[in-house]
């Protein structure tokens, strides 16, 4: 067992606040560390123990004074109030078997593993645990997730303790069990969907002429405005396209075009084709 704790002698840049959440993220890798980062930026915790197999990879949290890092679970659960599984999936029936029973009636259990329902998360542990699933996405490494949660039904008496969470990293929605997996397609896939879409339009500006760094800045930020302006105004996409198309432009015939060409069917075919694989993964 290799425990690393970081006291008040060594750099630090999160201040302890009255809100005393102790949380433990039970497997550190992209998603768990995303998810660190986010609460550390927003200063939401006064404990987080962040566990790995190699705790050496996760030594970037070493500068925060409220963090442990450790290769020990069954450490990290004993010091937390709300535990949050971020494992690969085929690890967690293992996982919550080692720790069935060090755990408290009284703890939040929050999953964010695909395809590991709340009702195999019972089967272990039992039903009568705070038991949770939500789906960020690592967008809450900036606190501009959008996490979709889901409760078992003791679970719904302490839901908001995790749209508190998750709202410190951006954006959440409560949803029916049903949805998380379409849920996580839009949301936690989506991420990368977008970027493949920044992407193509980065070297669109390419061949127009622009430096590769000239061409990936206006492409982040025309994403970025797009975004803002439909969350700020809440007006539907097609809205605020009439704003910028005018008859005969330029707009509206690169728009056809890409239509011509399958962009919205492909993206939603995408969209289904993903769904259609997460809902076959077996944990």
């Amino acid at each position: 067992m290799v425990k690393i704790k970081y006291l008040q002698g060594q750099k630090k840049t999160v201040q302890d606040k009255s809100n005393d959440m102790k949380i433990a993220i039970i497997g550190a890798g992209s998603l768990g560390q995303s998810i660190a980062k986010g609460l550390l930026k927003n200063k939401i915790v006064s404990s987080l123990y962040l566990t790995r197999r190699n705790v050496d990879a996760i030594k970037e949290f070493d500068r925060y004074k409220a963090v442990t890092l450790t290769t020990d679970n069954e450490e990290a659960v004993k010091n937390a109030d709300i535990i949050i599984f971020a494992v690969q999936p085929r690890h967690l029936r293992d996982i919550l078997e080692s720790l069935k029973y060090k755990l408290s009636k009284e703890q939040i259990i929050i999953s964010v593993i695909t395809g590991f329902s709340i009702g195999k998360i019972e089967n272990i542990i039992g039903a009568k645990h705070y038991i949770m699933r939500a789906m960020p996405n690592t967008a809450a490494a900036v606190r501009q997730s959008m996490t979709c949660i889901a409760a078992n039904e003791r679970g719904t008496e302490k839901v908001s303790v995790a749209s508190t969470i998750f709202n410190s990293l951006g954006t959440s929605m409560i949803i029916p069990e049903e949805q998380i997996q379409a849920a996580t397609v839009i949301c936690a896939s989506g991420i990368a969907f977008w970027m493949r879409l920044i992407r193509a339009t980065t070297q669109g500006a390419i061949q127009l002429g622009f430096e590769a760094s000239e061409a990936h800045e206006l492409a982040m930020q025309t994403c970025f405005g797009a975004a803002s302006l439909l969350k700020e105004s809440g007006n539907h996409p097609e809205v605020e396209i009439d704003r910028v198309t005018t008859p005969g432009g330029c707009t509206i015939e690169g728009l056809n075009e890409m239509e011509h060409q399958g962009l919205s069917s492909s993206l939603i075919k995408g969209i289904n084709v993903s769904f259609d694989k997460i809902n076959q993964i077996k944990s």
